[in-house]
């Protein structure tokens, strides 16, 4: 799996023009499953995003973790994070998990994150979806499944 992790003071996601979730200090974590992923890999990547040291600490140094500060996440699908843009001018999405897959190893993923102690909001698996955010920092984490290559 892959996800783009932001730290934020604020941020909601919006449906239709409405608010479908929201966090206040915490994250707003983009997923993705890949072809090949599982529920193994989406629960380990929760885990890891759980205890990511990204806010600060008394010091100012990134030190403390989300479970550590008690802020909560945001969670939005987003399957261009699969882009593959080697060639051409249009990336091509195939590395990204089928559509039903893609939305089992979502909900998998905010089930593990919840269950990690994070108060957790969603957006919808594959609606159309506008996200606001102010990014704190700015601190914007890449993350991808221990096994996978970024690329």
């Amino acid at each position: 799996m892959r996800a783009l992790i932001q730290r934020v003071t604020e941020a909601r996601v919006e449906i239709a023009g409405q608010t479908r979730g929201r966090t206040g200090p915490g994250l707003v974590i983009l997923v993705c499953a890949m072809e090949g992923d599982d529920a193994a890999r989406a629960a380990a990547l929760a885990a890891r995003i759980a205890k990511l040291r990204i806010f600060p600490d008394a010091a100012g140094k990134m030190n403390l973790s989300l479970l550590q500060t008690g802020g909560s996440a945001l969670v939005v699908s987003q399957f261009t994070l699969a882009a593959d843009t080697s060639s051409g001018n249009r990336p091509g999405f195939s590395r990204a998990a089928r559509p039903e897959t893609g939305q089992r190893l979502y909900e998998e993923f905010v089930r593990a994150l919840a269950e990690a102690g994070i108060a957790v909001e969603t957006g919808v698996f594959g609606a159309d979806m506008q996200v606001h955010l102010v990014n704190d920092g700015p601190v914007t984490i890449w993350m991808d499944s221990a096994d996978r290559d970024p690329s």
